[in-house]
């Protein structure tokens, strides 16, 4: 939206405060007969959908802050929430925005693993907040579900109906249960396309299904049905909620350098892999004896074909023709790291150089090593082992699966003109704050006063319109970069997913906590926790267990998205189940 339009709406929206928007409904006796309507009949027990007239007498609406336009009426109130869901919309995508700018100067760490997860959940955590401050703790009571419908929404629309659209616009070939970056000549093939993701997302999962333990614990008087302990149920998981915060902020700030520190030791077991699968090839497969115990004559002959100087001793510059030749296709490998982590092993003098004896004891070492991963077993029809071969290909398929340095090591390079970038940074994050504090609580009301004109439940109206406005952006975001096709960005995609779920299940619940417990409100949600539950935990761990992703996992996500819409209204409004 430019910012020309963005004036446009707020100079019409300003221009409709100034006009009264009142509206009334007529009420009652009931006609006498029954058979002919006087016009002002009363009707109790309305049924959902059914809609009360769209001009009415003597009831009327409260202005948010006494001038924003408000209305009783069923268009208006939908014109209402479009309009404010819009400006929230535009809220979150200033905070996107902004933050992803200022990511780019500072680089991840405390920006990437705190304020970014934080931002993303401020549109959702306003609109909590403002639900269950207004008025009296009664009215509070009322709204609160529409903090409720958010929050669950939130969650479900993640999880179903943006991670089955991802694995579509995702998918590539599927090779070796692996997918192929860039590849899809298999068309919609629901077992032969799907998306590949790393290690990190697998960890990024069951983060997301471990943070749904504070809806157990407040939970728990209601499955134990006691209504005594339900206030201090409330405080303990609030509690539970904002440690678990703190940690998984903590756990962000610091896992780009965990990440880090594993590629680092898988790229060290490549070189190992590939430097005794290039000597049991020279050494025609006599690198082990026939019990599988390393040949210590073949491997002095070995270093004697390393050593071409023959000075007894292997140097830097010979370790590093060694790497060379062995060609290590599969990883981007700085060589000079590869020669260091070699001294660090083999020269046990800290001479900087690998005597005939140390590079027998350090290849007997990695032989030991290869054989407790790889296992013991002969290859067919060979005098050798195959465990080398195998401790090979599991570190490929580990380094695969944590990613690739450049996902892991999103160090900020130069950016042209950095303080233009920051300050646009702050000023979009700024202005994103302020439209979502501004136009919350009117939302709000909005939708409140629709659920009262038409008498459809407001928990379903937020829970189906409200997480298009506060997720779209991030939707939009997630589809376009999965859509790369390539594992690195799928990763990503669904790591950021998982991510703003988990955010959902700490940084809002706790705001929603906090309500609940300060202003004495009821918890009163059974099934719509029961909902997040199912998912979070369904979806947790169907990914927690995985990295690859068939196409046909999308039904699984799109089958839940109404199955869960489903579950709420027949136990709140068919069994009465709260």
């Amino acid at each position: 939206m430019t910012p020309k339009h963005f004036l446009l709406l707020i100079i019409f929206t300003f221009c409709l405060s100034s006009f009264s928007l009142h509206a009334r409904f007529v009420t009652g006796r009931s006609s006498p007969t029954g058979l002919v309507s006087d016009g002002i009949s009363t009707v109790e027990n309305q049924p959902y959908l059914l809609l009360k007239p769209l001009v009415s007498a003597e009831e009327t609406c409260e202005q948010s802050y006494g001038f924003l336009p408000c209305t009783t009426t069923v268009l208006g109130n939908l014109f209402l929430i479009i309009v404010y869901g819009y400006l929230m919309y535009l809220a979150a995508t200033y905070l996107s925005n902004g933050s992803e700018l200022l990511l780019e100067i500072l680089g991840p760490g405390i920006v990437g693993g705190l304020f970014l997860p934080m931002l993303g959940a401020l549109p959702d955590a306003m609109l909590i907040l403002v639900s269950g401050l207004s008025g009296t703790a009664e009215t509070a009571q009322g709204q609160v579900s529409v903090g409720m419908g958010l929050l669950a929404g939130s969650t479900v629309m993640l999880l179903t109906v943006i991670w089955g659209s991802c694995v579509v616009v995702g998918r590539c070939d599927l090779r070796d249960s692996f997918a192929v970056d860039g590849s899809n000549t298999k068309g919609i093939s629901l077992t032969e396309t799907g998306v590949s993701t790393d290690i990190w997302t697998c960890y990024a999962a069951r983060i997301m299904a471990i943070s749904v333990i504070p809806f157990l614990i407040v939970q728990l008087p209601q499955i134990l049905n006691s209504t005594s302990g339900r206030h201090l149920a409330v405080l303990i998981a609030l509690i539970v909620s904002i440690s678990m915060l703190v940690s998984y902020c903590i756990y962000q700030v610091f896992q780009p350098w965990i990440q880090r520190r594993r590629l680092a030791f898988v790229k060290h077991k490549h070189v190992m892999s590939g430097i005794l699968r290039h000597l049991k090839m020279h050494s025609l497969g006599r690198l082990l004896t026939d019990d599988g115990e390393p040949n210590a004559e073949i491997i002095k002959k070995l270093f004697e074909t390393i050593d071409e100087n023959h000075d007894g001793a292997l140097s830097p510059a010979e370790l590093r023709a060694l790497i060379i030749g062995i060609r290590f296709e599969e990883i981007d490998l700085d060589r000079d790291d590869a020669v260091r982590k070699v001294l660090e092993d083999f020269d046990t003098s800290l001479d900087s150089l690998v005597q005939e004896d140390e590079f027998i004891r350090g290849i007997t070492k990695w032989i030991y090593e290869a054989r407790r991963t790889g296992g013991d077993y002969r290859e067919p029809n060979a005098r050798t082992f195959k465990f080398i071969d195998d401790f090979h290909q599991q570190t490929k398929i580990e380094h695969t699966l944590l990613g690739s340095e450049e996902q892991s090591d999103e160090v900020t390079e130069s950016v042209e003109n950095p303080q233009w970038i920051s300050f646009k940074a702050v000023l979009m994050l700024l202005l994103g704050t302020l439209i979502a504090a501004a136009f919350a609580d009117p939302l709000v009301d909005a939708v409140d006063n629709f659920s009262t004109a038409t008498s459809i439940p407001s928990f379903f109206i937020s829970f189906i319109a409200l997480p298009l406005a506060t997720n779209s952006s991030e939707a939009v975001s997630a589809i376009i970069f999965a859509s790369r096709k390539k594992q690195r960005t799928a990763s990503l995609t669904f790591s950021e997913l998982y991510g703003a779920v988990t955010m959902n299940n700490v940084l809002c619940l706790s705001v929603f906590l906090a309500l609940v417990y300060i202003r004495g409100l009821m918890w009163d949600f059974s099934s719509e926790v029961l909902v997040i539950l199912i998912v979070c935990l369904v979806m947790g761990a169907f990914a927690s267990f995985r990295t690859t992703f068939p196409l046909w996992t999308c039904s699984v996500a799109f089958i839940l998205y109404p199955f869960s819409l489903g579950l709420v209204y027949v136990l709140d409004y068919v069994f009465g189940w709260s």
